[in-house]
């Protein structure tokens, strides 16, 4: 039996919390093969507080018992871990975290940290893809006080931060200033693209098999260049009634699948490979691409991570190529020389 620990939480604040567990919560229920995996939680509150609770539910998390972090590192390491699954979707959990556990000598499955704080900054990621020779908007690197040098329209955004926060398409001079206000909101660093007409918006997962790339079938997202020029993050996360997020993204009429014979698919695929390679991913990655008119794809920014959740993108796109999340899960451990099984493709 595999002993799969699953790195939970967000010491940052309450919001890449319930993210981290709301992806986390479906993966436990995608891999619920008791006599496969025997599955644990570390979870991280936001102050950076430990605990290890048997479930993911507020009250499980709330009668665990609490451990400082150097008191959590003692734990793990009597813990029998084969594997961690990586949960966490803010920079510290995506950076120091998984630093954390190759300090420890813990095998985990996805990119390294340094990976992830590379593409984490949109300008340094756009910029490695860049050389590799994949289209990437016209941009400009925002500092105080500076001009804007490119041409409207554009679209600003946070340098560093996810699920759309703080994105704005300004297409008049007035616009600019608030678009600057909302990204600053978000963190210190700006970004401002070339707003790429439309086109399509795709994205596209690559996974590692056997010593070569698997391009699976593209996510295409809802767009119109009238109506919604840009996905905002409003398209992406909300929160229920009950105070709990959900994933707004997995509604049929904001996303679905593109068929493999559509002409845009084999284009995204072979840009999708070369960001792989350029910034040296590992197991997994997740490129989205601009597809303008002519039917060009545009790099816009990679995601690189997983949850192995039914609900998570890379799972998807698997199972929309006869892949089931569970499948994937152990074809990924495989790659990972954890265990024997592997995706019966």
């Amino acid at each position: 039996m595999i002993s799969v620990l699953h790195l939970v939480g967000s010491p940052v604040d309450e919001f890449h919390a319930d993210l981290s567990r709301l992806y986390a919560r479906d993966c436990l229920a995608a891999l619920d093969a008791p006599h496969r995996y025997r599955h644990q939680i570390a979870y991280v509150a936001p102050g950076g507080k430990w605990c290890f609770p048997a479930t993911l539910e507020t009250e499980s998390i709330a009668a665990a018992e609490s451990y400082s972090i150097a008191a959590a590192v003692d734990r793990l390491s009597d813990m029998p871990i084969d594997v961690v699954v990586p949960q966490m979707f803010c920079r510290p959990g995506m950076t120091t975290f998984r630093a954390l556990l190759d300090l420890l000598g813990l095998q985990y499955l996805g990119n390294r940290p340094e990976v992830m704080a590379m593409t984490a900054d949109k300008t340094k990621a756009r910029a490695v893809v860049a050389a590799a020779g994949v289209p990437v908007p016209d941009a400009q690197t925002l500092e105080p006080g500076d001009a804007l040098r490119i041409p409207l329209p554009v679209v600003v955004k946070p340098a560093a931060a996810d699920n759309s926060a703080g994105v704005s398409l300004v297409r008049d001079d007035a616009e600019f200033g608030p678009a600057v206000d909302a990204a600053t909101a978000h963190g210190s660093g700006v970004l401002v693209e070339s707003y790429v007409e439309l086109g399509r918006e795709v994205r596209c997962g690559v996974v590692e098999r056997d010593g070569e790339l698997w391009c699976l079938p593209l996510e295409e997202y809802a767009v119109d260049p009238s109506s919604k020029p840009i996905r905002t993050a409003g398209d992406k996360l909300a929160r229920g009634a009950d105070g709990e997020l959900f994933l707004v993204a997995k509604d049929v009429n904001r996303a679905w699948i593109v068929a493999p014979e559509d002409p845009v698919t084999q284009q995204v695929w072979a840009a999708a490979r070369s960001c792989y390679r350029a910034l040296g991913c590992r197991h997994y990655g997740l490129f989205d691409f601009r597809i303008d008119p002519d039917g060009e794809p545009w790099f816009l920014e990679a995601g690189l991570y997983c949850s192995f959740a039914a609900s998570s993108v890379i799972a998807m796109m698997a199972a929309a190529d006869g892949c089931e999340v569970a499948d994937l899960f152990a074809h990924m451990l495989r790659q990972a020389e954890i265990g024997s099984a592997s995706c019966s493709r």
